[in-house]
């Protein structure tokens, strides 16, 4: 351990020098490392600016007026509304980030990542929500300390720290709801891929928002019983939201606080969809051993969510919703094991990893009560 200590010391200590990458940029076996490595951090330095490219092709409509078919540069300035310049830099930036291909004859198309941003609304307001985050993320050292008391996803996120959150009404709850509802819907397939909820009687989503999840796995499970539990504003969404799925004889809405309140009995699947990782440590305990309190022996609770330390998620887990719960000023995301040990110290058992088919949207971890 010492001497690799030592070796990165030195490597840390060449890479300083401008000398020495001049060298290693032109010396043949260090070549390929050196630009590599250039292009890497240049990545890096220029992300902010894919960012927003991604939310001008989605703002503009120009990923929309390729839905169908490759368009013509004509098309493109009547469908965007953009001057030629500023199309032309948009086409540019959008074809190196291969969500726009050039075609023949002139034309342009979806390139091989638009195809999943025109396909689906939770992509998109996923998107135009990360407007939001970027004004709280451009002073990143005055966030890191704590100096940035008011953001904007504190405001935006009406329950965050909010000891009267059960006394919100439907303006206050409304646009974080249809959010969770739009951008629930991947998280659902891949929860129901990897998860067989068919072999339970009854699915309670607690936390459930307007009933995205449970409306996913009512269509894919026949006859299972459904219900969501959440705040009393958003259980009314949840019950219209479900009935007009045509589900609704199969579903019931219960208003409460999750942290405090007696969940109801008898559900034999419990779910936590992008919930847990909302709250602090002894909040998040307090969730999960009210949970416990609440079921019957052989209950299995499902955590769904980011989780860090994930390789095939590492952008999302550590980087991403690591800044975001810090605006949001509370939460936290969790390895996989940190949530196994807090779902046993809150008296469950056999806590085990599941495996999703796209970890970057989310991870699982099981239990039985």
């Amino acid at each position: 351990m010492e001497l690799l200590e030592r070796f990165l010391n030195w490597r840390n200590r060449m890479v300083m020098s401008r000398d020495f990458r001049h060298w290693a940029a032109r010396f043949p076996f260090t070549r390929p490392i050196a630009r590599r490595q250039s292009a890497a951090l240049f990545d890096i330095c220029s992300g902010f600016v894919k960012t927003q490219t991604l939310l001008a092709c989605v703002r503009s409509g120009l990923l929309d007026a390729m839905a169908g078919d490759a368009r013509t540069y004509a098309d493109l300035l009547a469908a965007t509304r953009l001057p030629a310049d500023g199309l032309d830099r948009l086409l540019a930036a959008a074809c190196a980030l291969k969500l726009v291909s050039k075609r023949s004859r002139g034309r342009y198309g979806l390139g091989s990542l638009g195809p999943a941003v025109v396909g689906d609304p939770g992509i998109v307001a996923m998107i135009e929500h990360n407007a939001v985050f970027y004004r709280d993320i451009a002073d990143p050292v005055s966030l890191l300390s704590g100096a940035a008391t008011a953001t904007e996803l504190q405001r935006y996120w009406a329950y965050s720290g909010n000891e009267a959150a059960s006394e919100l009404d439907e303006s206050d709850v409304s646009q974080y709801s249809t959010l969770m509802a739009e951008s629930q819907r991947m998280v659902a397939t891949e929860i129901l891929a990897a998860y067989p909820v068919s072999k339970h009687d009854w699915l309670l989503d607690v936390g459930g928002g307007q009933g995205a999840f449970v409306t996913a796995a009512g269509n894919a499970v026949p006859e299972i019983r459904l219900s969501v539990f959440d705040l009393p504003a958003v259980a009314e969404r949840a019950t219209a939201q479900v009935a007009a799925a045509g589900l609704g004889d199969r579903f019931q809405a219960f208003g409460g606080n999750f942290f405090t309140d007696e969940l109801p009995a008898g559900p034999d699947l419990v779910s936590l969809v992008r919930v847990l990782h909302d709250h602090d440590d002894a909040e998040a305990l307090g969730l999960l051993r009210n949970i416990r309190r609440s079921v019957s022996p052989g209950t299995v609770l499902l955590v769904a969510e980011p989780m860090a330390g994930v390789r095939e998620s590492s952008a999302v887990g550590d980087i991403y919703f690591g800044f975001y719960m810090l605006a949001m000023g509370r939460g936290r995301v969790r390895t996989p094991r940190e949530v196994s040990e807090m779902l046993t110290q809150a008296g469950f058992a056999r806590t085990r990893f599941i495996s999703t088919n796209t970890p970057v949207i989310t991870q699982m971890v099981a239990a039985t009560a």
